[in-house]
């Protein structure tokens, strides 16, 4: 079977490590274009080119996916099959009926649900208790394709979106092996998904890390653990920003008041909630490194009563 791969981040390299390495052959591989990354703006090639060139696959960088000219390329390609793996842009129709047989997407949830741009971080923040992986047939729409493999994960309480990203996408990558399998085999079926069961996972920004002390100890040692390592939940002390890298929960006294230091010790900062208590016990200051808490308090000697507060203090600057 010839596939031509579309994919971008790290989550999806493993998977064409895993087609690389199989009985199948990669005629190619699509990317995004190299983009400046970092303080420094360097131009850095997106991590699935780079484990392309190492192997030797050929590689495509259109800027639009879409473009009459690039569908053109693909059908010259003549491949039985595209997979694609958060490639980071939108199939048309156009490009979906290129091959000979569909486009395969695999997707970080258990669809229906999470569908959307960040479904790991979702299913750590709202508390869910497993997630998993889903191989579809790509359609127009987004993440609504029929389902044609799934895979659950247990998510442990350990787990924050970086170490649930890995899982996923080495399970996944199994996955889609799997089922490229199950289709030369002939054995593959599809089962439409439910509209009335899905969820949808929007794309995160900063703002979404603001910790509302009023919440429960558990939903704001969820936030952190769903936003870890990006965009990170935060909070401030005396104007000063501080993310929350670690954090877990304590039972709590009827006068805690949320958001309030109510114990520090050299293992963490006890914070009052909505219910039972946060505690910090590893942070990060404005400009400054990641920390445990006894490092953050002999910089910063908090006190019962002290407040971690969900706004800065300063006048809007708007």
């Amino acid at each position: 079977m010839k596939i031509v791969f579309m994919g971008t981040p790290d989550f999806a390299v493993p998977t064409l490590d895993a087609l690389s390495r199989s009985e199948f052959q990669v005629a190619c591989v699509v990317t995004q274009p190299d983009r400046p990354k970092g303080r420094g703006q360097a131009v850095r090639f997106p991590p699935v080119k780079q484990f392309a060139l190492e192997r030797g696959i050929p590689v495509l960088q259109p800027e639009k996916v879409n473009a009459p000219d690039f569908i053109e390329v693909l059908r010259g390609l003549a491949p039985d099959l595209v997979v694609v793996v958060a490639f980071g842009q939108i199939l048309n129709p156009r490009v979906l009926a290129v091959p000979r047989h569909f486009c395969l997407n695999l997707h970080a949830s258990l669809l229906p649900k999470y569908r959307g741009a960040a479904p790991i971080n979702r299913a750590i923040v709202n508390g869910e208790r497993e997630t998993g992986a889903t191989t579809m047939k790509m359609d127009a729409a987004m993440d609504t394709g029929d389902i044609l493999l799934t895979q659950v994960v247990p998510i442990k309480d350990s787990d924050n979106a970086q170490t649930l990203h890995d899982t996923l996408s080495a399970a996944g990558a199994d996955l889609v092996l799997e089922t490229v399998r199950r289709l030369e085999r002939g054995t593959l079926a599809s089962t439409p998904q439910d509209p009335a069961q899905a969820t949808y996972a929007a794309k995160l920004k900063k703002e979404d890390g603001l910790i509302c002390w009023e919440k429960s100890a558990r939903q704001i040692r969820d936030l952190v653990r769903g936003l870890e390592p990006w965009p990170g939940a935060y909070a401030f002390y005396k104007s000063l920003r501080i993310r929350i890298c670690e954090a877990e929960t304590a039972p709590g006294d009827p006068g805690d008041e949320p958001g309030s230091v109510v114990r520090v010790s050299d293992y963490g900062i006890e914070v009052g909630t909505g219910q039972g208590r946060a505690v910090i016990t590893r942070l990060q200051p404005e400009s400054k490194k990641p920390m445990p808490a006894k490092s953050f308090l002999q910089g910063h000697p908090l006190r019962k009563g002290d407040r971690f507060e969900s706004h800065s203090g300063q006048p809007s600057t708007k």
